[in-house]
């Protein structure tokens, strides 16, 4: 499980929390793969669910968050299937506030204590371009981390 895929995990939930609160839509398969993500999270590491669903309201720390999705990912099958399938799906059907969530997730990253691999922050800024390439051209364009 690489970090690009835990952090698109975690920016497919806060984006998604943060559509509900307003007049946009957001697909069922996207809230559904949501809740299936966090419950297996939950299972996992309670804790880290809980700080993810207090946010948009609650500032995340998307540094440890990441971390920690990434490990449960490492110790639980069922936990990566979980991240792998949100990411897939986010990554195919991006949320219109995408980008923005991604800005948060690297701006975060880049002011944590944790090292980082430098591919994740440049891997994030090339979803990021993805994003906003995806918001301005709605014929269907994709990135691959």
């Amino acid at each position: 499980m690489i970090l690009e895929t835990a952090a698109i995990a975690i920016g497919s939930v806060i984006a998604t929390k943060a559509l509900e609160k307003t007049t946009e839509k957001v697909t069922e398969v996207l809230l559904d793969k949501t809740g299936q993500f966090l419950v297996t999270l939950k299972k996992q590491s309670p804790h880290t669910v809980a700080a993810i669903e207090k946010a948009p309201d609650q500032p995340l720390d998307y540094g440890k968050a990441v971390l920690e999705v990434q490990l449960a990912a490492e110790a639980n099958p069922e936990v990566a299937q979980a991240v792998e399938e949100l990411a897939l799906l986010t990554e195919n059907n991006p949320p219109s506030n995408w980008a923005e969530i991604l800005r948060e997730i690297k701006a975060s990253v880049e002011k944590s204590q944790q090292p980082y691999p430098s591919t994740f922050i440049q891997n994030i800024e090339k979803a990021i371009n993805a994003a906003q390439t995806q918001t301005i051209d709605q014929r269907g364009s994709t990135f691959n981390i």
